[in-house]
């Protein structure tokens, strides 16, 4: 095949192309560099999974000195920690085995609870039965392999059945096609892959670190305004005191409030309420959208966040409960806890892990509630009154034991008015930021695939 050219206005794709290309046969990638070989994983390195020692025996644990991964371990993509450590007991009752440093393991049955799949050892170490440790042999450098499996993530997991399975093994690893380049484009394409991704992902850490301190100007911004509150200048343009004289509010989570506030019972002042858990509806293809816990998120329903149906004719009786209406608050009780958003369509369903409260209007506007219900000083009381080990939930016992500050209904939707243009700027800044992170991580995606497809020649780049 003849010259190819780079697609313009292509960052990725601004390196020039091979001279010559030739089909390969491999749905993963059509065409490879004329120079290229293609072979299946199983005759470039040795593969075999590991094993865990019985964890209710403290003999194979405790003061253990040999490292040991779990399936999460693959997160960090180069690993120089091990999960856990085991003793040289626990190594000869299981079936872990050494892996060499530099080598690679790849998450199996555990992949579908980690972000990553694959990553390289930076010590020696052994893992669990839910890892495979790959180890090249002399025709594949474990750098470059490292990279080709890391931009196959999508086609590997789809061997093993895509979402919907849970695992690997050790004979589909084996069938995983791979192009193998000369011995110095293999080390030019990870120099270059190395470099490259290393800036990219700084530039992300600096936006997220970015978009954290955002994130946390708004939570500050909320509850103080909730609790002490508008700014001085905002107060005047709205006809509010400027600087209100506090008084202690009562409570050891909150300090003075303004004098003229109060700070009430949350659940004395609820007009209606529904507590949806336990109810666990029937989901279908299509129907009424239901509501679930990952909707719910910090002051807003996201209806991206997983989309499930109920069927129309079970509505009412789903719904026996409570029917929402605009405006009330949803809650999530566990996983998360404490996540809040207020009712902006009818049309839908509540699932299990959602009370929905409707506040009494003379006591409470709906958005001032839900602000401070955003707030550090009510988030504190919720984790001050849950309960669970890996999930933290809050009984429904707990519920009147919370405690909310209520400025005058007035000064409430003034308070909450401002709040929504402020935040409103915020969320949008975070936005914009999340963003160019997603982009600059599209770009550190097709820069991989176009290194170890071939489809750019790096050699020059890397020296």
């Amino acid at each position: 095949m003849g010259r190819r050219r780079a697609a313009r206005g292509s960052c990725v794709l601004s390196l020039p192309p091979y001279r010559q290309y030739t089909p390969s046969g491999e749905a993963w990638i059509p065409e490879l560099p004329i120079t290229w070989d293609l072979a299946a994983l199983r005759w470039l390195s040795q593969r075999y999974a590991g094993g865990t020692p019985d964890k209710n025996n403290s003999a194979f644990w405790d003061e253990g000195d040999i490292p040991w991964l779990n399936s999460g371990a693959v997160n960090d993509g180069y690993i120089t920690e091990p999960s856990s450590y085991i003793t040289r007991e626990g190594f000869l009752e299981s079936s872990a085995k050494w892996i060499p440093k530099g080598a690679l393991v790849m998450a199996l049955a555990g992949q579908g609870k980690t972000k990553a799949m694959v990553a390289q050892l930076g010590i020696d170490a052994t893992c669990n039965q839910s890892m495979a440790a790959i180890i090249p042999t002399r025709r594949v450098q474990a750098r470059y392999l490292y990279w080709w499996l890391t931009a196959n993530y999508s086609n590997i997991r789809n061997m093993a059945g895509g979402e919907a399975r849970d695992g690997l093994n050790l004979d589909l690893l084996g069938s995983i096609p791979c192009p193998v380049p000369g011995d110095d484009e293999q080390r030019a394409i990870s120099v270059h892959l190395d470099r490259e991704t290393a800036t990219i992902d700084a530039l992300v850490a600096k936006k997220r670190t970015l978009t954290d301190r955002l994130k946390e100007k708004r939570t500050a911004l909320i509850s103080r305004t909730v609790t002490l509150g508008l700014p001085p200048d905002a107060a005047v343009a709205a006809g509010f005191d400027p600087t209100p004289r506090l008084k202690p509010s009562g409570v050891e989570w909150l300090d003075g409030v303004p004098e003229h506030w109060k700070v009430l019972p949350f659940t004395k002042y609820v007009s209606e309420k529904s507590d949806y858990r336990g109810n666990t509806p029937e989901k279908t293809p299509s129907g009424v959208f239901l509501v679930t816990a990952k909707n719910v998120r910090m002051g807003y329903i996201d209806y991206e966040a997983s989309q499930e149906y109920v069927a129309e004719e079970e509505y009412d009786e789903i719904m026996r409960r409570g029917f929402p209406k605009r405006g009330d608050i949803l809650f999530t009780t566990e996983a998360p806890l404490g996540n809040v958003a207020l009712v902006d369509r009818e049309d839908v369903a509540l699932a299990q892990r959602i009370i929905r409260f409707r506040m009494k209007p003379d006591y409470f506007f709906d958005r001032f509630a839900l602000y401070g219900m955003m707030s550090d000083h009510f988030q504190v009381q919720l984790q001050q009154l849950s309960t669970g080990s890996t999930a933290e939930g809050l009984k429904a016992s707990k519920l009147p034991m919370l405690r909310l500050v209520a400025p005058p209904v007035p000064e409430q939707r003034v308070i909450a008015a401002v709040l929504d243009v402020e935040t409103s700027k915020i969320d949008s800044m975070v936005a914009e930021i999340e963003t160019a992170t997603e982009r600059l991580q599209e770009y550190r995606t097709a820069l991989i695939t176009a290194a170890v497809t071939g489809k750019v020649d790096v050699r020059g780049a890397a020296a």
